[in-house]
């Protein structure tokens, strides 16, 4: 997609990003930023792992690509607040930025685990039945060029942004009945058949 249409503001990185950012512990403060809001080197190490002094290492390296920056402080005393600035996105363009978005992904996923086991076994069975009915996966295949499918990924950053775009309202400003749903979203065109080369 172009630049003109990154619907949420996301931060989209070149392939030294995409490379600063394939980093377990990096990435894994980066997400609980995005998650759980602002926090402190202090803070976010007891989540992710290390010692303050690494965390704090690790958000000047985000720092540096513009996903994190100094959050109005909380507290008492004169820790440093951080919090994300917003979404990130990465796309391959060339071979090195292949290679690097093949890093993060791999990182993302190693991360992720398996996400939809943990949230069903987890989450599901404590969900009210509104929202347990609305809860599901689908696996659809569609034949599209690649134009259409760019063109599909854009209508769906179109219907989702204004509900992307509320998370940085505050959560007074939401309607009542409001919360966090996650939708994964993977885009995995097939190799071309024997049929379709010839």
């Amino acid at each position: 997609m172009a630049a003109d249409d990154n619907l949420y503001g996301d931060i989209e990185l070149d392939a030294h990003g995409m490379r600063a950012l394939a980093h377990p512990t990096r990435l894994a403060i980066l997400l609980r930023l995005q998650r759980h809001g602002p926090d402190t080197a202090t803070g976010l190490s007891a989540h992710v792992g290390v010692s303050p002094s690494v965390a704090s290492w690790h958000l000047r390296h985000l720092a540096e690509h513009r996903l994190v920056k100094d959050a109005a402080r909380q507290g008492p005393g004169r820790q440093r607040w951080w919090e994300a600035v917003s979404g990130f996105r990465f796309t391959a363009v060339d071979d090195d930025s292949a290679d690097a978005a093949r890093a993060l992904t791999g990182v993302l996923e190693q991360l992720d685990g398996d996400l939809p086991g943990r949230w069903r076994a987890e989450v599901e069975p404590h969900l009210e039945p509104t929202w347990r009915r609305l809860s599901g996966r689908a696996s659809t295949l569609i034949a599209v060029t690649p134009a259409e499918l760019e063109s599909i990924g854009l209508a769906i950053e179109r219907l989702l942004a204004p509900y992307v775009l509320r998370r940085d309202a505050s959560a007074d400003e939401w309607p009542a009945d409001t919360r966090d749903v996650r939708i994964l979203r993977y885009t995995m065109p097939e190799l071309e058949s024997d049929s379709e080369q010839s």
